[in-house]
């Protein structure tokens, strides 16, 4: 589970942090422990980037709905017709 602290993490503090686990994890010379501590600390990064990607994600397709929604009603009803050869 994240704490407050990473949720209040924006998502390139939280991608920025993520990039240099990874980069601490590539470059080896850590005890396990170590590790293990960087490997759990980037996998809760993961989550907080892929929340606020969803997140984004969720807004887009949101916004894309309510631009489409009057035409999609209108060119709806009148290619429902021709759609249904």
């Amino acid at each position: 589970m994240t704490s407050k602290v990473d949720e209040a993490l924006g998502y390139e503090q939280a991608r920025d942090e993520l990039i240099e686990v990874v980069r601490r994890l590539e470059a080896g010379g850590t005890t396990l422990e170590e590790s293990l501590a960087l490997w759990e600390r980037g996998e809760e990064l993961s989550k907080v980037c892929r929340r606020w990607l969803e997140g984004a994600r969720a807004r887009l397709d949101a916004a894309l709905a309510e631009e489409e929604s009057p035409e999609g009603e209108d060119a709806g009803s009148e290619s429902g017709g021709a759609g249904s050869r």
